[in-house]
């Protein structure tokens, strides 16, 4: 893509040079430690499902089992190859054997790193199975269907009834929605286990289960053949629970999934290193069922200047793009987010609003954009508000967002309507339609103001990257530099479920998974 702003090329090569420089150095952490969600996401992948007589998650219950026996730091991979040599039984018996107090951890023998890693090797690539045909049922669904031109429309469903949930669903599928988000109850990403089977009594959204999922997959496909287009699923694996969440995703078809390297740290107050174990797991997950991450730096500008701090948005899609790499994701997963959020008072607020979309899909050209809408300055005037989602949508058209999450004229009054949502998709429908090609005719004044904007920006997050990989990411985040957030090293929650690998250490997924995404055969 030739830059119409005429960024600065040497400065962006020198930013994501950076970026790999931070993401790197992390990961040279990631590679020694582990978490209690990482395990309990083998397990998952293994095949255990289901809860307990009190409905603790057999997850759980197992991962658990494994720390008081002081057998988690070899990995309950390791664990689970003893267990299936010794037993010949599968992963489900031997974690519900565990969960009735009937299994005899210390006579459990030891065998041979060779034998352990034939066994392990052999029952992970059945769990890589169940994801392998999901993604290929994807894949025929759009080959059949065929593939939008232009944006993806997305809208929410947040009622915390899985069933009400899918009414609306459907409704907005047969309105024109291309994308359902199910938004996930208030704090369930503060949850260290993952709420098991259907249900009905979230609060602000809907609970995150993978009956949850499969229920509403079998919906979106069914008004899917119906209307002769495939609908896309979205939902969130951010929180304590990311790495689980991203392996039921796969299970159950989803295409999109809220994944974030930065955002549980700096908005859930989740401990960094926690986060930044989980999150590698999670997006070796997702890029294996080709799931497209949606990450959240439009946060960034709810608790700060979208103007001011226009850089710290570019400088973290740039870490998370580096991180999204190092997990196997190729671009066009990594739907890196931004939004249209600077005050509409401000001079020349639209320009600016432009000038930013069309830089960073310049930087990022094969990425699917997260392009979210006005929030922070809608007041209630319903009126008001649809003009400035208009403008949202024409920016969006303009610089060929891919992931357009629709504005609601009602945002800042009541959840929306189904009516709201028709609105919304008529709005932003009427507006790619009347200005499908309108991106191609233009072109930016060399020395204008979208072109100085663009390369400040660029500039001031080069100088932002530059101090982060001199400071280090942890400490860099504990002086507040993403959203004014300042989050302590070893302050936050879920600290307690890090620990360091044995030398010894086995999680075949991630060598498996990362084979095949290297190799093309994925």
């Amino acid at each position: 893509m030739k830059s119409k702003l005429n960024i600065n090329e040497d400065l962006v090569k020198s930013c994501r040079d950076s970026a790999g420089a931070i993401a790197g150095d992390v990961q040279a952490f990631i590679d020694t430690s582990s978490t209690i969600a990482v395990e309990r996401t083998v397990c998952r992948l293994l095949g255990i499902d289901g809860v307990d007589a009190f409905d603790v998650p057999l997850p759980n219950v197992v991962i658990e089992a494994l720390v008081e026996n002081e057998l988690i730091e070899k990995g309950c991979a390791d664990f689970f190859a003893r267990a299936f040599l010794a037993t010949g039984k599968t992963a489900q018996d031997i974690a519900e054997s565990i969960s009735d107090d009937g299994f005899d951890f210390q006579n459990l023998p030891e065998y041979s790193r060779e034998k352990k890693e034939i066994i392990i090797n052999e029952k992970c690539r059945e769990g890589l199975n169940r994801i392998k045909v999901n993604r290929n049922k994807r894949r025929d669904y759009l080959n059949r269907f065929g593939e939008k031109e232009g944006a993806l429309l997305y809208v929410i469903v947040a009622t915390g009834n899985i069933r009400e949930d899918v009414v609306q669903a459907v409704a907005a599928a047969k309105q024109g929605a291309d994308v359902i988000a199910v938004i996930r109850t208030t704090g369930q990403s503060l949850l260290d286990y993952v709420p098991y089977g259907e249900t009905t009594d979230g609060f602000g959204g809907t609970y995150a289960t993978q009956e949850n999922f499969k229920i509403m997959r079998s919906a979106l496909d069914d008004v899917g053949e119906e209307l002769n287009r495939y609908i896309r699923l979205c939902n969130y694996c951010s929180g304590l629970c990311m790495p689980e969440i991203a392996a039921m995703g796969a299970f159950e078809r989803l295409d999109m999934m809220l994944n974030d390297a930065l955002y549980g740290i700096l908005f859930r107050d989740i401990n960094m290193k926690r986060t930044l174990i989980d999150q590698y797991f999670s997006r070796i997950i997702n890029a294996y069922g080709e799931v497209i991450i949606n990450t959240g730096e439009d946060n960034y500008l709810t608790t700060s200047d979208a103007y001011e701090e226009a850089h710290t948005v570019l400088a973290s899609q740039f870490i998370n793009e580096q991180f999204a790499h190092k997990a196997g994701l190729k671009d066009e997963l990594i739907g890196l987010g931004h939004a249209y959020e600077i005050d509409p008072a401000f001079k020349n607020s639209f320009v600016y609003e432009l000038a930013q979309a069309q830089m960073t899909r310049e930087i990022f050209p094969e990425a699917p954009l997260k392009y979210m809408p006005p929030t922070k300055y809608l007041t209630g005037d319903v009126f008001l508000g649809n003009v400035q989602d208009a403008l949202f949508n024409i920016v969006t058209t303009i610089t060929g967002q891919r992931i357009h999450l629709l504005g609601m004229m009602t945002e800042a009054v009541h959840t929306p309507f189904m009516s709201d949502r028709a609105v919304a998709i008529e709005n932003a429908s009427y507006i790619a339609r009347s200005m499908e090609t309108l991106g191609e005719e233009i072109t930016f004044k060399a020395d204008g103001l979208m072109s100085k904007r663009a390369n400040e920006v660029i500039g001031n997050a080069h100088e932002l990257l530059a101090k982060i990989e001199e400071t280090g990411m942890f400490k860099s985040l504990s002086q507040g530099v993403f959203g004014g957030v300042k989050r302590g090293e070893s302050g936050g929650k879920g600290l307690k479920g890090v620990f360091l690998k044995a030398p010894d250490y086995m999680n075949p997924f991630i060598d498996l998974m990362l084979a095949e995404l290297e190799e093309g055969l994925a």
